[in-house]
């Protein structure tokens, strides 16, 4: 996968070659500046700071690690675009194997239906009869688009709205895993089913289930149970919509921590896993099936380069990258190069790094590059990656999904 990030690939899947109107029918507003392009070929040494950063090899190692260890199992990979809300990531998911991807908003759907990726999910549920009437018309733009349903108010909604559309709408039903979204597994989540089959202008197409609390147990055992035990009464409604007849193409879910415990689940056809891209400290200290101390299915790839701004004080140092730059999420960055230094984003502005020791003497100038805390919050911080390869920017991604929160 050397150079597939080539410079014609980079302006088609930027938005930058094609037009990307918003659903109001306003020109969307790129935040990828042209004139930045002078950064290619720098060392990542030579960025301004805090910069957010991608190892282009090791993010393309963890494409392949995915597929790989689900080679066998029969489970596909939707990867989630929360996470990095960048088009051209998503292509090169697309490119890998992946049977499509995840959105978790409309505007994330439609920055990625937009820009080239033809088979987009979203996650999560369109309230509000003019937010479902613009998921109507991007479906009707985009046949690839399938949207989610979780009670049976919003399935009478979407039938509204597609019908006055004049398209029939690919839906699937997300089942309640852990009391945030979806409808109850059983008897209520078969009934939704039903009706959406029924609906002339909805087509059923199958369910998501998504524990997120499942993620980030550490113990790859304990993770294991819990996902098991979660999954009891999926399984079960799963089974019951199978025996009554309808449409189960879609059972989708799990995620990082998850996506290679659900090959026992029978029906399971995909998982939608985001962070394993990018990774992040979060889920390096979640442990994995052969290493309880670190989890070393995917490395991490994604670093923001901080600058030591003042050494005034021993043992510490300020950087120029709090919260702003990092998000406060726990646990916090971690320094590459030092395994003991404590790096705090709690200030919007300032980064604070507490030591004991250090394997050098820091001095104002020096930059730090940083493993994020919780890689989906962070992306959202930035307007763009910088990718790079043996040490240099070979790429600049605009992260066109940035603050599409609708």
């Amino acid at each position: 996968m050397k150079n597939i990030l080539n410079r014609r690939k980079f302006l088609q899947y930027s938005g930058i070659a094609g037009s990307a109107a918003l659903l109001t029918g306003k020109a969307f507003a790129n935040p990828y500046r042209p004139e930045k392009e002078h950064e290619i070929g720098l060392s990542k040494w030579e960025l301004e700071t805090p910069s957010l950063c991608l190892d282009l090899d090791i993010m393309e190692e963890n494409l392949k690690k995915v597929h790989k260890n689900l080679q066998g199992t029969g489970i596909g990979v939707r990867p989630h675009t929360k996470t990095h809300k960048c088009p051209a990531l998503a292509k090169l998911q697309m490119e890998a194997g992946a049977v499509g991807v995840c959105t978790a908003k409309l505007a994330e759907s439609q920055v990625m239906l937009e820009n080239g990726i033809s088979e987009v999910l979203m996650t999560g549920v369109n309230i509000g009869k003019g937010k479902i009437r613009k998921a109507m018309q991007l479906r009707k733009a985009h046949k690839g688009f399938i949207q989610a349903v979780d009670n049976k108010q919003n399935a009478q909604d979407l039938q509204d709205a597609a019908k006055e559309a004049g398209v029939v709408a690919d839906v699937v039903v997300d089942l309640d895993v852990i009391r945030r979204s979806g409808v109850p597994t059983g008897l209520p989540a078969l009934e939704l089913a039903q009706l959406v089959d029924q609906l002339p202008n909805l087509s059923f197409k199958g369910i998501l289930a998504y524990d997120g609390g499942a993620q980030h147990i550490k113990g790859f055992q304990k993770r294991k149970e819990r996902t098991i035990q979660t999954f009891g009464p999926v399984s079960e409604t799963y089974a019951m919509m199978k025996k009554s007849g309808l449409n189960m193409e879609i059972f989708s879910g799990a995620g990082t921590g998850t996506y290679n415990m659900m090959d026992d689940v029978p029906g399971f056809t995909d998982v939608q896993v985001g962070s394993y891209l990018f990774m992040d400290t979060q889920y390096m200290a979640i442990g994995s099936k052969t290493n309880e101390s670190l989890y070393d299915d995917f490395d991490p790839a994604l670093t923001v380069l901080a600058t030591v701004i003042n050494t005034n004080h021993p043992n510490r140092l300020i950087t120029d990258s709090g919260a702003k730059a990092l998000t406060i999420n726990k646990p916090s960055g971690q320094v590459i190069g030092e395994t003991g230094f404590n790096y705090n984003a709690g200030s919007d502005e300032y980064g604070t790094v507490t030591f004991e020791s250090s394997n050098k003497t820091y001095k104002t100038g020096d930059i730090l590059e940083v493993i994020v805390p919780h890689c989906d919050p962070v992306v959202n911080l930035y307007d763009r990656i910088y990718g790079i390869r043996n040490g240099k920017v070979a790429e600049i991604l605009p992260i066109l999904g940035r603050g599409q929160s609708r």
